[in-house]
């Protein structure tokens, strides 16, 4: 008699679905890009000063409340006395400022493209970078004047510097690969300056003119309070002549007002030009 013995198989467990832990996307962005976002700060800024000056901790003849400035700068308005100082000082810092980005970009172009230009261009640049601009205007006056041309000559220094450098770096860091790959394609040179060069440079370019825009601002604030009969800057000068604090606050505003608006502008603008570039900001 044969003993049978039977096995029992037993069938293996189906494979379980991947149990580990899903670790969650962790968001390293700054985030969506908020609604009037940088009114933020200059609305606070001007909600502690409405409060502090409510709260009488400041001194009105020193800080005067926000109110009271916005009352002064309405009254200086209507008898057009703002008005004609602000387009002076538009009408200087607008042909400073296009000399000035004409100035950096070629000069930045021939510097950037060319080992001659470089030798040439970039040691003096960066001499001139060294010196503080506004401890040319004695010599300025002596050279041009005192009238509008030192004036014009000195903002366009201010606004040329950061165009040049930042412009320079930028063609100076465009990948030696895309060169030889222009190089393969047999680009004529027009060609390459435009496929190759203007879209490695516009981020740099863009930078300095950011800081360009900002600077001929700053400069014309002095340059205002030297010889001049109209402008923003004569307007405060001659207000600190006669104690007016809140009319220094109404032209220390419009400048700031004028300096928000135009980097917001070059902002958009560089939105809209770099839109195929995808960066942290963006």
């Amino acid at each position: 008699m044969t003993a049978v013995t039977t096995s029992t198989v037993t069938a293996a467990p189906a494979a379980a679905p991947d149990e580990r832990p899903r670790t969650r996307r962790r968001a390293l962005a700054p985030g969506r890009r908020l609604p009037a976002a940088r009114l933020a700060g200059p609305l606070l800024v001007l909600a502690l000063w409405a409060a502090a000056s409510a709260a009488g901790r400041l001194d009105p003849a020193a800080i005067p409340a926000p109110w009271t400035v916005l009352r002064t700068g309405v009254h200086l308005w209507t008898d057009g006395t703002l008005a004609g100082d602000i387009a002076t000082s538009l009408q200087r810092a607008g042909y400073g400022f296009a000399i000035g980005l004409t100035a950096g970009v070629v000069l930045a172009l021939a510097s950037g493209l060319s080992r001659t230009g470089e030798a040439l261009i970039d040691g003096t640049v960066q001499l001139n970078r060294a010196i503080p601009t506004l401890g040319l205007i004695p010599l300025f006056i002596l050279w041009l004047g005192i009238g509008e041309t030192f004036k014009i000559a000195i903002i366009a220094i201010v606004v040329y510097i950061p165009i040049y450098l930042n412009t320079h770096a930028a063609l100076a860091g465009i990948d030696h690969r895309f060169v030889e790959l222009a190089e393969v394609q047999g680009l004529s040179r027009a060609r390459f300056v435009r496929e190759v060069v203007v879209p490695g440079a516009l981020p740099g370019f863009f930078v300095g003119l950011r800081l360009g825009v900002t600077g001929s601002w700053l400069g014309l604030v002095v340059l205002e309070q030297i010889n001049a009969t109209s402008g923003l800057g004569y307007l405060m000068f001659q207000a600190t002549n006669y104690g007016q604090s809140d009319v220094i606050l109404v032209g220390l505003v419009v400048y700031g007002i004028f300096g928000l608006v135009s980097d917001s502008v070059v902002r958009l603008v560089e939105r809209r030009v770099l839109s195929w570039r995808r960066t942290l900001s963006s």
